[in-house]
């Protein structure tokens, strides 16, 4: 089997229902009108439909829609990313607050050609939204390069959550991920966490590109070890014929064996299943939290 061949037939489990109705056409309007981009777009996620159109929430992607990173399992375009649009935190903001969002994910495009990596945007962005509605804000951050300074610029924007990705285990890393190193990504989240003790910090794993078990495993202790408190564990799916092959389906049964698993050890939540991506239900997801453990929410509600 070749390096880019297609594992067939996709499994039963991985079929997805299409809803175009009311809430997704006004999303999608309202990003066309704005001149926005979301990742869920960008990035071919497969649960556009169900977010969109059931959940009415969305995942904008700030600083353009090209990455200087060429990862192999992204869909995401590569290349020179045009000029920095400065005005983009409003139009952000000021689409959160029309949307009424309870709760909104903001993540980036690789901005290595920028001093900062693109923080400062990010962090303005942030900052817009609070200083505009009640939302909650969870940021998906690049690692950044893991500059100290970068990081310590979005975390003073005081995102609710901050999440970076670490994709894959520790021995697949140099295959799957461009330009990024597995510690630098174990670094960044336990910075996160230290800059703002407040925040909570999350990450992401996708399954199917030749992981064992016993590697999750260890990738789940790494990210507790470095104070990650949410996982998010879903199935990689293969965007186009020149990116990583899927090396296997994992069933629905044996993410929910993961997930029992990555409670057992510690981690506060954990979506997992073959359609979850970094955002799934991440509205629902910091709620949870927060209800269970934030000690601010807690302290408000008397308990």
């Amino acid at each position: 089997m070749g390096n880019h061949s297609r594992v067939n037939p996709k499994p039963e489990w991985l079929k997805i229902t299409l809803n175009t109705n009311t809430n997704f056409r006004y999303l999608k309007g309202v990003m066309r009108e704005q001149r926005l981009t979301t990742v869920c777009e960008e990035a071919r996620c497969p649960n556009i439909h169900e977010c969109w159109g059931d959940h009415r929430t969305a995942t904008f992607m700030i600083l353009g829609d090209t990455c200087t990173r060429r990862c192999r399992f992204c869909a995401v375009k590569t290349g020179l990313p045009r000029v920095l649009d400065r005005d983009e935190p409003r139009r952000v903001a000021e689409s959160v607050a029309a949307m009424e969002l309870d709760h909104v994910v903001i993540t980036m495009v690789n901005r290595d050609e920028l001093a900062d990596g693109g923080a400062s945007v990010m962090a303005q962005t942030v900052c817009r939204i609070h200083d505009s509605c009640d939302t909650t804000v969870e940021v998906l951050s690049s690692d950044l390069m893991g500059d100290e300074e970068s990081i310590r610029l979005v975390c003073e924007s005081r995102p609710e959550i901050m999440s970076h990705n670490l994709e894959t285990v520790r021995r697949l890393t140099p295959k799957v991920r461009s330009r990024s190193t597995y510690e630098r990504s174990l670094r960044f989240l336990r910075l996160a966490k230290e800059l703002d003790p407040d925040s909570v910090t999350k990450s992401s794993l996708m399954l199917g590109l030749g992981e064992t078990r016993e590697e999750i495993l260890e990738a789940m202790d790494d990210l507790l070890a470095h104070e990650v408190s949410l996982l998010n564990l879903g199935q990689y799916l293969q965007p186009t014929r020149t990116h990583l092959a899927v090396r296997k389906y994992w069933t629905p049964e044996e993410f929910a064996e993961l997930r029992a698993r990555a409670l057992e050890k510690g981690f506060r939540h954990c979506e997992a299943g073959p359609l979850v991506r970094s955002s799934y239900h991440a509205g629902e997801q910091y709620e949870t939290y927060r209800r269970q453990f934030h000690p601010l929410y807690q302290e408000q509600s008397g308990e």
